[in-house]
């Protein structure tokens, strides 16, 4: 029927058939192309988004919560970083641990995890119970998002895989509004700790659509032959074991794990000190700092699918994997960049702008970080080196943390930690740059 077709095109047409043709994506198979990664993704969606509700609870009612429990700054400090600390080494653990139990399961045992450690926080007296209790949180937390990374390697190609990441990376900031939106009713209507346990609770729903609906690709009985095909695009890849050492000594491995290190510092501070800073400077309370958060974090999530969706489309446009995750990640770091001058700004609004500018700038940044695991690595390192990433961007958390907590007590301002957040993004940029100039594949087979 083509032949047929293009013999009744006139020849100045004819000529540019076969470039049509061969424009066709290798994988196209016969039949009606399924969607189900699109509802796997919509999953990892909304388990992310309970994620950051749950994280996002103790940054809402901290004002109120160190007065309740004579907190000090410094020592709101230690109890972020006890998270930040044992999420960082949880995501060391739970990347390897991820590639040998699979994703169905260990995200399910994560979400369980996290969900009834989120309802212990209604159990504390004090600071230090506090502490003790967001670490044993970062712990099992930290699968989350190894999880989701190698989730998106095994259902998109590569070429959709930073649209996909940015869309889970929405579902930050749809936790964080959700957060906004029921931790004040929650907490004046019934109590903080209903905050805590409402939230969790909710963890229990996303696992009854989890456990009957993830599987591998392969092994789902709705994708259809096509739609395998589209998720098998790329080349493929052999099925050797990696060794720890082996990946850690890659340098793409350590561009991935420095940028995290400088760019997931600024990200906690922003969950868990914008709800003060808007108190101190604003004086926003528990009743009235609701809105001032959904905005910030609608902006954000325009950066979060953003900064996928530019390098997605630089690619389809003919820009190299290299040319386009870079241009995204550049775009975004001067975005974060007006954040320095934050503290000069006198409306509330203008300030609510601003923030959610540098925190557009940040998902869209990350989103395009993470898919630089993907690129670089073959699936069956992706969780490993996801972990690996993730817990050196905690571990820069705890550290930042505590610079956070010391310089608003003791300076009484924000200037130090504003400075860093302008900065960190083009200094990460450039560390990438440097350590993976082209974004070439790492040579994870070849002989030590």
């Amino acid at each position: 029927m083509l032949a047929d077709a293009s013999r009744r095109l006139p020849p100045a047409r004819r000529r540019w058939l076969p470039r049509m043709i061969d424009s066709t994506p290798p994988s196209t198979a016969p039949g009606r192309m399924s969607r189900v990664r699109w509802w796997i993704l919509s999953l990892l969606f909304f388990g992310t988004t309970l994620n950051y509700m749950n994280r996002m609870v103790m940054g809402i009612l901290a004002p109120g919560l160190q007065k309740e429990y004579l907190i000090s700054d410094i020592q709101y400090s230690y109890i972020q970083a006890a998270f930040s600390f044992c999420y960082a080494f949880g995501q060391m653990a739970s990347g390897n641990w991820l590639d040998r139990i699979g994703t169905r399961l260990g995200y399910a045992i994560a979400l369980v995890g996290w969900s009834i450690t989120s309802m212990m926080h209604a159990l504390v007296t004090g600071v230090w119970s506090f502490c003790g209790i967001r670490a044993l949180f970062g712990v099992t937390e930290s699968p989350a998002f190894p999880a989701a990374t190698k989730a998106v390697a095994e259902w998109f190609p590569r070429r959709e895989r930073a649209f996909a990441f940015g869309f889970i990376n929405a579902g930050t900031n749809m936790g964080v509004i959700g957060a906004s939106l029921l931790v004040p009713w929650l907490a004046t209507d019934y109590g903080w700790q209903w905050a805590f346990i409402a939230t969790g609770a909710l963890g229990f729903v996303a696992l009854l659509f989890w456990i009957p609906i993830y599987k591998n690709p392969a092994d789902h009985p709705k994708v259809s032959p096509a739609e395998l095909a589209h998720i098998n695009s790329d080349p493929p890849e052999p099925a050797t074991k990696i060794g720890w050492w082996r990946l850690v000594s890659c340098r793409q491995a350590w561009a991935f794990a420095l940028g995290k290190f400088l760019t997931d510092s600024m990200w906690w501070f922003y969950m868990t000190w914008f709800p003060k800073y808007l108190n101190k400077a604003y004086h926003l309370d528990l009743l009235t700092v609701g809105l001032p958060l959904v905005v910030i974090y609608l902006i954000c999530d325009m950066g979060s699918i953003g900064g996928g969706w530019l390098s997605s489309v630089l690619i389809k446009r003919g820009a190299t994997v290299n040319r386009a995750r870079k241009t995204a990640m550049l775009v975004c770091a001067l975005g974060a960049v007006p954040i320095i001058f934050a503290q000069s700004i006198t409306g509330v609004w203008p300030a609510i702008l601003a923030l959610g500018l540098v925190t557009a700038s940040h998902q869209g940044f990350s989103a395009n970080l993470y898919t630089l695991v993907s690129d670089m690595f073959p699936r069956r390192a992706v969780a490993s080196v996801s972990g690996f990433g993730g817990t050196w961007g905690y571990f820069g958390a705890s550290l930042f943390q505590l610079v956070v907590g010391y310089s608003v007590e003791k300076q009484h301002n924000y200037t130090i930690p504003f400075l860093c957040a302008g900065l960190a993004y083009l200094t990460a940029f450039a560390v990438i740059q440097v350590l993976a100039p082209r974004l070439e594949p790492a040579r994870l087979d070849a002989p030590a």
